[in-house]
């Protein structure tokens, strides 16, 4: 694995190559993490002209959910206590001759940068933008291993809870449930918190749990996610409690499995993103339902639960192969509720077999 982590670093140090001495700095975890396998909390790492430094508050933990630096990157931990690893990175990068430190300007607060021109004057900053996000893009056949495990974890989890009894119990105590089996599965801890949505909340996007019970006849909403060595992936499933489903509950969910379909199938290499946005909206739009949907009908996932590309309406940009996105339509109905289907896929050509499906938990409409 550090040979990997090193051929990223050095891709990413040709970028910033120039005329001069440069050196790089950075400073977002998800970033650290890509590039060295390990993100400490505050941690910072400097491609410096001589050596990489993973620059340190603390001592490395050992949690697993900071992952483990890769054997070629000298892991150095500040000597006074409450000490600024970015600081530090750029006195250590001045120190060893760098003329030019390129940051990452949209991760740096205004105090943070005013520092780093104080401790190291001679410096001359300029901006990496989004160098590694835009690396990070396209992913290896590691990182989708990574992603394919959270997504195997998260089935699981959501596949054990389904065959529990749910009537009485709450939102809040579902959810909780869940990242325990999460857990109990080989996850490092859940990918986002998890949402659990019963009733007159189904259906509504990024639900946070509530004391409210289930009840027979309610829409039952599930959003979950697994973090496997800092990839995270995403499912979301609807479901009936009780009873055999109503005409309005089997009317809803067909529309929204038709838009989601929809949405999956138009994934594959050279496609706008804002294409795969308008055929999955085009289907709610045709049913009156359009304006209930958010404002994407997916995004990117990785080592961020929510990264580049967008599928909105705005977006810019063509898909890529070995890009796992989620495709997430959902509709809510004030006082009634609603349904949210949501699939982690890997954007494949059509030779390949087309998008590759991560999550694959039943999407029929299940009355439990």
């Amino acid at each position: 694995m550090s040979e990997l982590y090193a051929a990223r670093r050095t891709r990413l140090r040709d970028r910033v190559a120039g005329p001069g001495s440069a050196a790089a700095l950075i400073s977002r975890p998800a970033n650290v993490r890509y590039l060295t396998g390990c993100a400490p909390p505050g941690a910072a790492l400097l491609l410096g002209p001589a050596d990489d430094a993973l620059l340190c508050g603390s001592p490395l933990s050992g949690d697993p959910a900071e992952g483990r630096p890769a054997e070629d990157v000298r892991v150095s931990v500040l000597p006074t206590r409450g000490g600024d690893p970015v600081v530090a990175g750029a006195d250590l990068a001045a120190k060893a001759g760098a003329q030019i430190l390129a940051v990452e300007e949209h991760h740096l607060t205004v105090t943070r940068h005013r520092a780093l021109t104080q401790v190291a004057p001679r410096l001359r900053l300029t901006d990496l933008a989004c160098a590694v996000e835009a690396q990070r893009l396209v992913k290896d056949d590691d990182e989708i291993a990574c992603l394919r495990i959270a997504a195997e974890i998260a089935d699981q989890a959501l596949g054990e809870l389904l065959e529990s009894i749910l009537v009485g119990r709450t939102e809040r105590h579902l959810a909780l449930e869940l990242e325990r089996r999460l857990v109990d599965h080989g996850a490092d801890g859940p990918a986002f918190p998890t949402s659990v949505a019963t009733g007159p909340n189904a259906g509504r996007p990024g639900h946070l749990p509530t004391d409210r019970r289930v009840e027979e006849g309610d829409f039952l909403s599930v959003g979950l996610g697994a973090n496997y060595r800092g990839y995270r992936c995403e499912i979301g499933r609807t479901f009936v409690i009780g009873t055999t489903p109503s005409d309005w509950q089997i009317e809803l969910y067909d529309l929204v499995f038709a838009a989601q379909r929809a949405g999956r199938e138009a994934l594959a290499p050279g496609v706008e993103c804002r294409e795969v946005d308008r055929v999955t909206r085009h289907v709610l739009d045709a049913a009156g339902y359009g304006e209930r949907l958010g404002p994407w009908t997916g995004h990117g996932v990785g080592l961020e639960i929510d990264e580049d590309p967008q599928l909105s309406p705005a977006a810019m940009g063509k898909l890529d192969a070995c890009v796992p996105v989620t495709v997430e339509p959902g509709v809510h109905i004030p006082g009634r509720g609603g349904v949210r289907i949501d699939d982690t896929l890997v954007v494949r050509p059509e030779a390949d077999g087309g998008p590759e499906l991560l999550t694959i938990t039943t999407k029929e409409l299940l009355a439990l």
